[in-house]
């Protein structure tokens, strides 16, 4: 039967019976050279690579230019903040896959979306280094038509439930106004990328005084 997730209980979880992550507690010398203690959660499904994940940023366009140039965004339940939440499609590197690769096949699977090549891929990023050791690449994948925009089935594991949308670069903090207002919230890293090419749209105008 269908419903609106929610969460439906919260506990304690031990660490025998946590199957993605852990925590830690550190202990670590400040630069004054006083020991101290810190409390970190970790992933247990790091690769060989050090890298935990990636985020990819889908560059839409038309070679006839047909349609603006867009992106795809996808919209799931989030159980950690209980509620959906709007980001860029994202997933684990699995072992002996590239960062590269691993975005090439996180975009098809979540979105349909197949890249052709791999624009750009940023140094290793850390979200949150205040509570959690967790990194990841983004990774910006070209995804050409040869004219209208077409989509494409999904490839969603079991126990997926992705909603994929295709918005254009420059309306992006505009939807998240009208997300805000239906109760979602936005994940970091697709909201720095938005808030931060709105900027330089402004700065390009100069329209900072």
């Amino acid at each position: 039967m269908s419903g609106t997730p929610k969460v439906l209980s919260s506990e304690d979880l031990s660490p025998s019976e946590a199957k993605w992550v852990t925590l830690k507690k550190l202990r670590w010398r400040d630069p004054e050279g006083r020991e101290r203690v810190w409390e970190s959660a970790e992933r247990t499904t790091r690769g060989p690579s050090g890298i935990d994940a990636v985020a990819i940023l889908a560059i839409l366009r038309s070679e006839k230019n047909t349609f603006p140039t867009s992106t795809v965004i996808i919209e799931q339940f989030r159980p950690s903040v209980g509620k959906y939440v709007v980001e860029l499609p994202a997933g684990l590197i699995d072992e002996n896959e590239t960062p590269e690769e691993a975005a090439i096949r996180e975009l098809e699977e979540e979105t349909g979306y197949k890249g052709k090549k791999v624009l750009q891929s940023t140094t290793l990023l850390v979200s949150d280094p205040g509570m959690t050791n967790a990194n990841m690449k983004l990774v910006t994948v070209d995804v050409p038509f040869p004219d209208k925009l077409e989509t494409f089935p999904q490839k969603l594991d079991a126990g997926e439930f992705i909603v994929k949308r295709v918005v254009e670069i420059c309306k992006l903090s505009e939807e998240f106004r009208e997300y805000e207002r239906k109760g979602y919230t936005v994940d970091a890293r697709l909201g720095h990328f938005a808030a931060g090419f709105e900027l330089s749209q402004r700065l390009a105008k100069g329209q900072i005084e």
